[in-house]
């Protein structure tokens, strides 16, 4: 009697589509991005603006000191339309800007006589820029029109000037010595009565003391031609000046050294320098470059331009 062989039974093992392969990985990698997104995230803060040309949510980034640290995420308009308010997501290590004295202003590219900035701009589109304060915590601000005033970094001496006009003169011109570069404006003003412009500049710790109480200061930017009947004559100025506007200064050497000027001292501005002036030559002791000493400004923040 024979007896039947027994069949084999195949069984097949489930396998995982590889359609699926490529979604599996894609959908691995948004998580990844997204849970790295989350731990990068810092603070959200608003900023007011009374304009917002430029501005656009999910493209405009907040940079300082040319590197970003946030992103625009959106954009309201103001209640009675005042303004915009604009929203931006701080990356976490930049959580530090969150602070109450922080200044944000957008950057639009400029051409004028005070030189040319922000051309990037035109193909990048605008940008916000931050000046970090040093306040408590915050989340709202109020922004600026305009960049600030550059923060000084070291212990000069600031004087006010006084003049009819402001000429091209603009934070940051030049203020020069002999045409050597010793300071700059730092802002301008009109005075209380609006009868005269007042102008704040900062001299360079090394030569504060080249400003005595007989100092002599004029508008040394732009460009004059005169002509009479003794000739033409253009007026000697530095490329610097012509292009950005500057404050030149001279001290008389006849008699003795008058005394070094005390900071916030007021002197006129003159339109342009009187002959003998450019012939003063005093003999004044400076300070060493190297003796002159850097102190942060902690505040950052500039002083008030006139009590």
């Amino acid at each position: 009697m024979s007896t039947a062989s027994p069949s084999a039974k195949i069984t097949r093992q489930k396998s995982f589509p590889l359609i699926w392969v490529v979604p599996a990985i894609a959908v691995a990698i948004g998580l990844w991005m997204g849970a790295k997104e989350l731990i990068d995230r810092g603070p959200e803060i608003q900023i007011e603006f009374a304009d917002g040309s430029g501005v656009e949510a999910g493209r405009t980034t907040l940079e300082y000191k040319g590197v970003t640290v946030g992103t625009v995420e959106h954009l309201r308009m103001k209640d009675g339309l005042a303004g915009v308010v604009v929203s931006v997501r701080l990356k976490r290590e930049a959580a530090a800007l969150a602070k109450a004295g922080s200044k944000f202003w957008i950057l639009h590219p400029q051409i004028g006589f005070s030189g040319v900035s922000g051309l990037d701009t035109l193909v990048s589109g605008v940008r916000l820029n931050v000046a970090p304060g040093t306040g408590a915590d915050a989340t709202h601000f109020i922004g600026l029109d305009k960049a600030p005033p550059p923060d000084v970094t070291d212990e000069g001496r600031a004087f006010i000037l006084q003049a009819d006009k402001l000429g091209s003169l603009t934070t940051g011109s030049p203020v020069y010595y002999r045409e050597l570069k010793v300071g700059q404006v730092e802002a301008s003003r009109l005075s209380d009565d609006s009868t005269q412009v007042l102008v704040r500049v900062h001299i360079d710790a090394p030569y504060a003391d080249l400003v005595r109480t007989s100092t002599r200061f004029w508008n040394a930017g732009g460009f004059t031609f005169k002509i009479n009947l003794f000739g033409a004559q253009v007026k000697d100025t530095s490329l610097e000046s012509l292009i950005q506007g500057g404050v030149a200064f001279a001290t008389p050497e006849q008699g003795p050294l008058a005394p070094a000027a005390a900071a916030d001292a007021r002197f006129p501005l003159a339109a342009e320098a009187e002959k003998e002036w450019l012939t003063w030559s005093p003999k004044i002791p400076i300070q060493s470059h190297d003796s002159a000493v850097q102190k942060p400004n902690s505040s950052g923040l500039l002083p008030a331009l006139m009590k």
